[in-house]
């Protein structure tokens, strides 16, 4: 639509100057005066003449009189002038033949901004803490981040997606001790992951009762700073571990990363940056612990050095945002976590830009709410978690359950329903706005009823069997066309915009909320209008090309969030 808004501002500057002489109004300054009427009886298009009253010198029932009679044309059918107001209506079949021939030409491109050529993003999400489990708290910044990842290549950008993995800190010390107290190869070897977290959580579980236990973890963990063979040999196989069971999860989701370099990577690049702190005179003492002072900036101090001289993760972030910044020499570098971590986010991008680095208003921190299980906090140590592994076998086998019950017995095959069980997941998390906490409840994450991923994906299977059916993906003619198939062409010619808001934003429910309005659109035209069987050539081939387009931009809008498109459900 906002092409028809740009069209029809050029004619609307063209007329003005022609009617107003002595005025001067651009296309993009009247562009931005259009506006999209909430109800259609006020026309595709309205022009508030008000807003034009004042430069043109006249009332705005004037000006929308004197350009009504002149907007007709091109893609507008009618014009009404209506108290000041200059309502546009379009001509459904050559907007609909023009949005299809461009949606034909450019096809999986279509809806591109096409502005992120020759621009590199580096994305850091998911980023799971080693050795424990990937849990539903974990979905939020995999999803998220990596359709934004898959948002920012679609725009034509060079992205490079890194996994952060929290593969530092005390936690080692606890799992170390516990293992050593509780544990062994062979069960760990047997149980992996699953392994690990019962030693951790055990680990909390006796340290309550003996808080000698947290001094033994702080020293394991000292000793594998400093290079302890034993301690090293046993985070590396901890590491593995957790790699090899997160690996799965992502094949699931489809996703790839560049790099996994964690926290461990930048250990060694942490005190350049320290020593510039300390050469720009930003780093002061509190308590004995090394600092910078943000108070002029409404933020509490940035922790750089513990009382020991050892490190946090500011530093941490400030080392692997340089060392980034160095090697992919990054146009934007997108952050996604937990909007718990917001202040943390601010006060580290301050440092940066009082260190001087000249690319500090190059890093963005991508916040997302909280997610609790039936409204309880979620805590790995008390295993409080639902593991995502479960959640997506869950949502598996219900959909073999379901297509059994359909089709006699017989299940779809896995492929299908893993696509089908783990896209109802993704599409349920991603139908909120990023920012909004979720409780949630595992029957509605797999609830196929109502707007969900697998209605998306199923009305992408019908689209191909459509035109499976047609033999050919038909030609737009043109014609008289009813309401459905105008409220089609007028829903497919929003993606652009909708992919452009998604990107502004970093906000991919905006795609998630265009695929159920294409869906809604689809569905209507499909049941109100015969489209392979109908007895008019004409309507035939226009139909089998508004399906067509379907196909198309539904399933580049589902592919850019995570989600997967079969032919046959």
């Amino acid at each position: 639509m906002n092409t028809l808004k740009r069209k029809t501002a050029l004619k609307l500057a063209a007329l003005v100057s022609e009617l107003y002489p002595g005025a001067s109004l651009s296309a993009e300054e009247l562009a931005g005066m259009l506006e999209f009427p909430p109800d259609p009886a006020m026309g595709d298009l309205a022009l508030p003449c008000f807003k034009l009253s004042r430069s043109l010198h006249a009332s705005p029932v004037q000006i929308a009189d004197a350009l009504a009679p002149k907007m007709t044309g091109d893609e507008i059918a009618r014009a009404e002038a209506v108290k000041g107001y200059l309502n546009l209506f379009i001509d459904g079949a050559a907007f609909s033949a023009r949005v299809l021939s461009e949606i034909a030409e450019k096809g999986d491109e279509y809806g591109s901004p096409a502005d992120g050529k020759g621009k590199t993003v580096v994305l850091d999400y998911s980023s799971p803490n080693v050795a424990k489990p990937f849990h539903i708290g974990h979905l939020g910044t995999t999803v998220i981040g990596h359709s934004l990842k898959l948002l920012h290549e679609f725009a034509g950008c060079k992205c490079v997606g890194i996994n952060h993995l929290g593969d530092w800190g005390t936690q080692f010390g606890k799992l170390i001790v516990a293992y050593r107290k509780w544990g062994s190869r062979e069960a760990v070897e047997r149980g992996e992951i699953d392994e690990l977290v019962k030693l951790y959580v055990r680990f909390h579980t006796e340290a309550e009762k003996d808080p000698t236990l947290d001094d033994a973890a702080r020293a394991e963990f000292t000793k594998l700073e400093h290079g302890d063979v034993e301690n090293t040999e046993l985070w590396r196989w901890f590491i593995e571990i957790s790699l090899r069971e997160y690996k799965k999860t992502y094949r699931l989701l489809g996703i790839e990363f560049d790099s996994y370099n964690g926290e461990s990577f930048y250990t060694d690049k942490m005190p350049e940056q320290v020593e510039l702190l300390k050469k720009k005179g930003l780093l002061s003492l509190d308590d004995g612990a090394s600092v910078v002072r943000l108070d002029e900036y409404n933020m509490p101090v940035c922790l750089i050095l513990k009382r020991d001289g050892s490190t946090l993760y500011p530093t941490r972030d400030i080392a692997a945002a340089v060392y980034r910044a160095r090697t992919y020499h990054f146009d934007k570098c997108i952050y996604v976590t937990s909007a718990g971590q917001s202040l943390h986010f601010a006060q580290w991008f301050k440092v940066v830009e009082l260190m001087g680095y000249d690319w500090y208003d190059k890093l963005v921190h991508v916040p997302y709410g909280t997610v609790s299980i039936n409204g309880e906090k979620l805590a790995t140590r008390t295993g409080n978690v639902v593991l995502l592994k479960d959640l997506f076998a869950d949502a598996i086998e219900k959909v073999k359950r379901i297509s059994a019950e359909k089709n006699g017995g017989t299940p779809c095959s896995d492929e299908i329903a893993e696509a089908v069980g783990v896209g109802a997941v993704v599409f349920h998390y991603l139908s909120n706005n990023r920012m909004r906490d979720i409780n949630f409840v595992l029957e509605d994450a797999l609830s196929f009823d109502g707007n969900t991923g697998p209605y998306a994906q199923y009305t992408y299977a019908r689209t191909c069997s459509v035109l499976a059916k047609a033999g050919n993906r038909g030609s737009f003619t043109g014609g008289k066309l009813n309401d459905a198939e105008i409220l089609l062409a007028k829903t497919l010619s929003t993606f652009p915009d909708r992919v452009k808001t998604a990107l502004d934003g970093y906000e991919p429910s905006e795609i998630t909320r265009f695929i159920l309005d294409l869906c809604a659109a689809y569905n209507r035209f499909y049941h109100d209008c015969p489209i392979v069987t109908s007895d008019d050539e004409r309507e035939k081939n226009n139909r089998v090309s508004l399906t067509a387009a379907v196909n198309t931009v539904l399933g580049t809008a589902l592919r850019l969030i995570c989600l997967k498109t079969p032919e046959k459900i």
